[in-house]
């Protein structure tokens, strides 16, 4: 069916269940950030595919709202659609609740599947709806309805996370929940995020692309732990090391009579903000429940010394593969080459590492203006984009290893540069060593140090609408929270172990993109009479192209830098690169 017809079948259910608007969100019942193809419900309905949006619908309109690194994209795949972008991130433009209490009038019913609401989205949804009378109805997936052909979630076995890899056993990671657990005065924890329950089991799965990910809730009691999962992913050898470890498995909607079945003297802990609205209506009304992050966001986010060490030598693998990547791209650039073709090769190139498993997401692989999208994916193109020898060509791109996720962004020369390009280029870079050099006291936020990396573009009257960096889990969503860096206010402090990325940019809507990309760790500098300082140590090995820099805008301070960089790049790729390589890296790294 093509996207009106499917908004005219959608609008046709509305009807029969005397529904004036109905909204569909971008989420799983998990909250995962990339959601398996089953799930991805608002993309079949709107044709919008980027990762974040809600499309909301009444019987004669339609709006999709999304944030600030999907604007572009969205305008050009909602064309003829009959779907009004609503940009979410802009003073004045109001929230789809607003937008629907203007819309509708009162006792009007908004429907919705509950399963991919959350406890605290709901909860707010019915207080603002409330004060016109608008009612919900929260048990409606109407999409199922007429999504005929909609995917199967994946069976595929889950497989065990080794030690050698993680550096802490599941044993030890249940102990420390129970022992939050008891601080909090409960004797359940319920888990219904995908990271949080793999990263506790050391499992991993392969429901949701470049996520590996398995389908499944949690429950971590006093003495024992619930996994509720399809049984069938599941192997006798797997399910008997669980079992060991004081885990059992059962099936995955049992979860739903486990919390009705709740009683007068249960208490469970569970994040309202990632637990879906109908889970939660389950609880047995009698249970005390309490609203709390998740226990597991801050343990996982503080990688062990184990989990370092591998993810470290991930990123040399990563470093490795990429350089033989743009060397490629450099020599065949007149040879009719597409932006597919890159990201095709980096995988092919990542490929031949040790321990590989799969990219950790879709490459964002890009010439010229369609990397002023900041999402832009070259597969979603109905006309490949070849690449000349002229421009920028940017690349977002990382991988899944056993022993870490890796991510970094390279804006890389392909000829002939306009002086604005190569200015915007050098502005990107300064902004980069101003963060990547910071030295703070412990305490600081990510959004305490954000501003940082913003300065060096403000002050030409240049800035990036999104946030400059994000935490980065080890064989993990390569989106990991709760640290980050953004003009958004958070309190979560920047700890010891936190692995982070840096990427600024300018990005010019019809003409270019450009961004570099670093994942860093936080480590301890100094302790001085006021405190202990923190730092940060880079993780990424891949050189920045120097043909576009204008060194006169670099101060001493800053070359300094990107020379170091590219000397410690070399010394650490270079054993890991043929004859032809080296001899090409050793020119990108040469001193400016």
């Amino acid at each position: 069916m093509e996207i009106k017809e499917r908004i005219l079948k959608l609008r046709e259910l509305m009807a029969k269940n005397n529904l004036a608007a109905y909204i569909v969100p971008s989420e799983d019942p998990h909250f995962s950030e990339w959601v398996g193809e089953h799930f991805k419900c608002r993309a079949w309905i709107s044709g919008f595919t980027g990762s974040a949006g809600t499309v909301v619908f009444t019987q004669d309109k339609a709006g999709l709202w999304t944030d600030g690194r999907y604007y572009i994209q969205a305008e050009k795949q909602l064309n003829n659609a009959g779907i009004k972008l609503f940009k979410a991130s802009e003073p004045d433009v109001p929230s789809y609740i607003e937008w629907l209490k203007d819309e509708l009038k009162e006792k009007d019913t908004v429907g919705f599947d509950g399963n991919v609401f959350s406890v605290s989205r709901v909860n707010k949804m019915e207080k603002e709806l409330s004060q016109k009378d608008i009612r919900i109805n929260s048990n409606l997936d109407l999409i199922d309805n007429i999504w005929y052909d909609r995917p199967e979630i994946p069976s595929d076995e889950i497989y065990v996370h080794d030690i050698k890899y993680c550096g802490r056993s599941r044993k030890e990671k249940i102990t420390q929940v129970r022992e939050e657990m008891k601080k909090n005065g409960v004797n359940y924890y319920m888990i219904s995020s995908l990271d949080d329950i793999c990263w506790l089991l050391n499992i991993r799965g392969n429901d949701i692309p470049h996520n590996p990910f398995v389908t499944s809730y949690g429950i971590v009691g006093e003495k024992e732990t619930l996994l509720f999962i399809n049984k069938n992913k599941v192997s006798s050898s797997v399910e008997k090391e669980l079992m060991e470890d004081g885990v059992f498995i059962k099936d995955y909607d049992d979860i739903n009579g486990f919390l009705e079945k709740l009683g007068d003297k249960a208490s469970i802990i569970l994040d309202y903000d990632i637990v879906n609205y109908n889970l939660f209506s389950r609880i047995n009304k009698n249970a005390n429940n309490v609203n709390h992050v998740n226990l597991t966001t801050m343990m996982k986010a503080i990688k062990n010394e184990m989990e370092i060490k591998n993810v470290k030598d991930a990123y040399i693998k990563d470093g490795a593969a990429l350089v033989q990547l743009f060397k490629w791209i450099k020599e065949n650039v007149n040879n009719n080459i597409t932006e597919i073709d890159v990201a095709e090769k980096a995988e092919e190139f990542r490929k031949n590492q040790a321990l590989y498993l799969d990219t950790s997401f879709d490459s964002i692989a890009c010439y010229r203006e369609n990397a002023a999208m900041m999402h832009y994916n070259p597969y979603n193109q109905e006309i490949p984009t070849y690449l000349k020898e002229e421009g920028f060509f940017l690349l977002d791109s990382g991988a899944q290893y056993l022993n870490g996720t890796t991510d970094i962004t390279r804006t890389i020369v392909l000829g002939k540069l306009t002086e604005e390009e190569k200015r915007d280029f050098t502005l990107v870079l300064k902004s980069v060593i101003a963060l990547s050099t910071a030295k703070f006291l412990y305490g600081a936020t990510g959004s305490n140090l954000d501003v940082l990396a913003r300065r060096p573009l403000w002050e030409y009257g240049i800035d990036y609408k999104c946030g400059t960096g994000h935490g980065v889990g080890f064989l993990s969503s390569v989106h990991e929270m709760p640290q980050r860096f953004s003009q958004v206010p958070n309190n979560i402090k920047l700890e010891k172990g936190m692995m982070i990325t840096i990427e600024p940019g300018v990005y010019k809507e019809g003409r270019y993109g450009i961004r570099t990309e670093n994942t860093v760790i936080v480590v301890e500098d100094e302790k001085t009479e006021f405190g202990q300082f923190m730092r940060f140590e880079e993780l990424c090995c891949v050189p920045i192209d120097k043909r576009a820099i204008i060194i006169e805008m670099l101060t001493k301070y800053e070359m300094e830098w990107l020379n170091n960089y590219h000397k410690k790049v070399f010394e650490t790729l270079s054993p890991y690169l043929d004859e032809a390589c080296t001899e090409w890296l050793l020119k990108e790294t040469e001193e400016i």
